[in-house]
């Protein structure tokens, strides 16, 4: 069973029990536009008490919010199937700008009217085909217009994430925003910092893995989101560059990536596609490292997305002379888990500054035709060895190592006895037992 198929039966069950059931909000919106909607809600005259007979294996968590997730079978591939069934209600009030203190169960267009925008805010009865439209929400569509439901300054004081939802939403379906939605998006933008930063969060990262992205930031501009959301980016004054870097970014599709295996096993060139922290990195990129953290930290990234996104900014200079780089320099860097990324993110800076980018294709002509045993040899020793030749342990054990690994790539030593040999010249060529110089 699909998930369509599981919301059609959840609302025949409704329905044939002598409720009101649609299809609602983003779903009715994305099947109407010819998309497969990502998850299907489901809205009813039904009671959350009133669930329970029809629907044995449930979760009740929001159900004080009128709002019960349905569980069905197992889909397709495997995963169980849920379906979120809410009672028709108006929200009575928001204190917190975030969710409402209490509801009030309610009729369809009542509950159509307290929804954030038009193109979200329509019903759809599959069972007899017919669409259930009272907030224009079909005509916008029609327009490509997206229009806040109502009173935009209302819509958006009940809940401040909605401003930047209108970002992410108008940029995925390149739609132009109706002026009154704007002018109040704008004026209450600094209210955002009200919304906890794991929604924030969670917006960015659907803003910038969409291959829309570039215009996502470019409105996220224009609504006045920078100074409250990415204040180091506000005060670094560095005008467009982020967001022409943002739209230099090949198009892509989430999520990670790493280089893929080429004929007889070789690394290819990596595949492009644009991760959050790469979309991320290219849009901070005039930062410095310990701001990238600070930002990330802030928004409650996960240490995965804040280290790599420091990661890119902090190299996203290191392979510009990368023909000129020794193999103990450069194949280390070719090999790192992110180095499909740090490719885009500087193939993006060439582009957006008109500069060349054979550093680039240079690059990727090594990952295409070297080895993986040569690019990431086996180390030849270990620490073990070094015992064994009656060292002692300790601060020295690392760059002695990191000698010898810059010695294999570089091809002066090719064998382990040669890796020894090599060990023990270093150690009669350094004066008076003094630590071995790093690589």
């Amino acid at each position: 069973m699909t998930d369509r198929e599981f919301a059609l039966e959840v609302v025949r069950r409704l329905q044939n029990a002598g409720f009101i059931a649609y299809w609602a909000g983003g779903c009715v919106r994305d099947e109407l536009l010819g998309l497969m909607p990502q998850d299907y809600d489901v809205a009813t005259s039904a009671r959350p008490e009133q669930l329970r007979a029809l629907f044995p294996r449930r979760n009740e968590i929001g159900a004080s919010f009128g709002v019960v997730q349905v569980i069905g079978p197992r889909s397709d591939d495997g995963h169980w199937l849920t379906i979120e069934v809410a009672t028709f209600r108006s929200d009575v009030s928001y204190s917190d700008g975030r969710r409402p203190d209490a509801v009030v169960f309610s009729s369809p267009q009542d509950d159509a009217l307290r929804r954030d925008f038009t193109i979200n805010g329509m019903f759809f009865d599959p069972i007899r085909n017919e669409l259930i439209d009272y907030v224009g929400g079909q005509a916008d569509l029609r327009a490509k217009v997206l229009r806040a439901i109502g009173n935009p300054l209302e819509r958006f004081t009940e809940d401040k994430l909605r401003i930047l939802r209108a970002v992410r939403i108008a940029a995925r379906f390149d739609l132009t925003i109706d002026p009154t939605t704007f002018a109040a998006a704008r004026q209450l933008a600094g209210a955002i910092r009200t919304v906890s930063p794991e929604r924030i969060a969670e917006e960015l990262r659907k803003l910038l893995t969409h291959p829309n992205r570039a215009r996502g930031v470019t409105l996220f501009d224009e609504f006045g989101l920078v100074p409250p959301i990415l204040p180091e980016l506000a005060l670094a004054n560095v005008g467009t560059d982020g967001l022409v870097t943002v739209s230099c970014l090949e198009t892509g599709q989430p999520p990670a990536v790493a280089p893929a295996s080429g004929p007889n096993g070789r690394p290819s060139s990596p595949t492009t596609v644009i991760t959050f922290p790469l979309a991320l990195a290219a849009w901070l990129h005039r930062l410095n490292p310990d701001e990238v953290r600070a930002i990330g930290l802030r928004l409650r990234l996960s240490n995965a997305e804040i280290e790599r996104t420091a990661w890119l900014v902090e190299n996203q200079a290191i392979l510009n002379d990368a023909a000129l780089q020794p193999p103990s320099q450069l194949y280390p860097r070719l090999t790192h888990p992110g180095i499909a990324e740090l490719i885009a993110l500087h193939r993006a800076l060439a582009r957006a500054k008109h500069h060349s980018e054979e550093h680039v294709a240079f690059c990727e002509q090594i990952l295409r035709t070297t080895p993986p045993d040569r690019l990431n040899p086996p180390v030849l020793i270990t620490g073990n060895d070094l015992k064994k030749l009656g060292l002692k342990p300790g601060p020295a054990f690392k760059p002695l190592l990191d000698r010898v690994r810059a010695a294999q790539l570089d091809q002066q030593v090719t064998t382990k006895d040669q890796a020894l040999a090599f060990v023990q010249h270093l150690l009669a060529t350094s004066s008076g037992g003094s630590p071995i110089p790093s690589a």
